[in-house]
């Protein structure tokens, strides 16, 4: 089991986002909440919060760009096979609306094959509070087999 989905399910959604901030600390600028993580999925909600809008008021393209990246990393962690390594390589994002609630970014690995290495397309969406797409990624992850 991946050392990241252990320590989600031994210490719980709050405490596990504190520690991926430690990690990483960049992902702190958005207060994100890990609320689900398994293979094949992973879920981080965003707070609306000045510190992360732009000139509109609007959440930031760039704190969504975080939240992308942050669910799809821990998303591609605990699905890769024992011993693998990740990295993201690239992504390509579209910007659909304006923000101006809290998010959630949902990583879906589910059609992703994580048992041979090389580049996996990872899509990220992010929905605002009343469901309304207004982000999409496409997050490559370049993953190595040991």
């Amino acid at each position: 089991m991946s050392q990241f989905l252990s320590m989600f399910n031994s210490v719980g959604p709050q405490a596990f986002s504190k520690m991926a901030c430690q990690v990483a600390p960049y992902f702190s600028t958005i207060n994100p909440l890990v609320t689900e993580l398994r293979k094949g999925l992973a879920t981080v909600q965003v707070p609306f919060a000045k510190e992360i809008t732009n000139h509109l008021g609007t959440v930031h393209a760039i704190a969504m760009c975080n939240a992308a990246e942050l669910a799809a990393g821990m998303m591609t962690d605990v699905s890769i096979p024992e011993g693998a390594r990740w990295i993201p390589k690239g992504m390509t994002v579209e910007y659909l609306a304006k923000a101006k609630t809290d998010v959630t970014a949902v990583a879906d690995g589910g059609g992703v094959d994580w048992t041979t290495q090389g580049d996996k397309i990872v899509p990220v969406d992010i929905l605002d509070v009343e469901g309304k797409k207004v982000f999409t990624a496409l997050i490559t992850m370049n993953v190595k087999l040991s």
